[in-house]
C-alpha cells in the first residue's frame, strides 16, 4: 500500500510541476513540448528523490501531462487579454495547490485524470476576447 501512495504523490507532485513550469514559463503553442519535456525531467527528477524508479515514471509522466494540460490555459488567457505576471501568479499558486493535494492517498491519481479532463472542457468553451466598454461605443 505504501508503494501506491508513493506513486499518486509523485504523480500529483509532478502534475504541480507541469503546471508550475507552464505557468513560469507561459509557452506558446510552438513551446509547449518543450516545456512539457523540461516538466517530464523535472517531475521525474522529484518522483525519484521520493522512491525509486517506479515514482520517477510516475513523476515524469505527472510533469508532462501538467505542463500539457495546463499550457493552453496559459496561453488562452494571454491571448484573451491577461497580464503574463498575474496569469503566472494564478496558475502558479493553483499549480501549488495540485501539488499540495497529492499528499492525500489517492488525489494524485484523481488529479491525472481529472486535469486533462478540466482542459479540454476549458478550450471546448472559451470565447473570444473581452471587448469591455468598447463595444458600446459608437462609431
Amino acid at each position: 500500500m505504501w508503494e501506491w501512495y508513493r506513486i499518486g504523490l509523485s504523480l500529483g507532485l509532478g502534475i504541480g510541476i507541469g503546471g508550475l513550469c507552464s505557468a513560469l514559463a507561459a509557452p506558446r503553442r510552438a513551446l509547449v513540448a518543450v516545456v512539457a519535456v523540461v516538466a517530464a525531467a523535472i517531475g521525474a527528477a522529484v518522483g525519484y528523490a521520493i522512491g525509486g524508479w517506479h515514482e520517477a515514471v510516475a513523476g515524469g509522466i505527472g510533469g508532462a501531462l501538467g505542463a500539457a494540460a495546463v499550457a493552453p490555459l496559459v496561453v488562452g488567457a494571454l491571448r484573451r487579454g491577461g497580464t503574463r505576471g498575474g496569469t503566472a501568479v494564478l496558475v502558479g499558486l493553483a499549480s501549488l495547490l495540485l501539488a499540495a493535494l497529492a499528499l492525500i492517498p489517492v488525489v494524485g491519481f484523481l488529479e491525472a485524470v481529472g486535469l486533462p479532463a478540466f482542459g479540454a472542457r476549458a478550450r471546448r468553451r472559451e470565447g473570444e476576447r473581452y471587448a469591455g466598454l468598447r463595444s458600446l461605443a459608437r462609431d
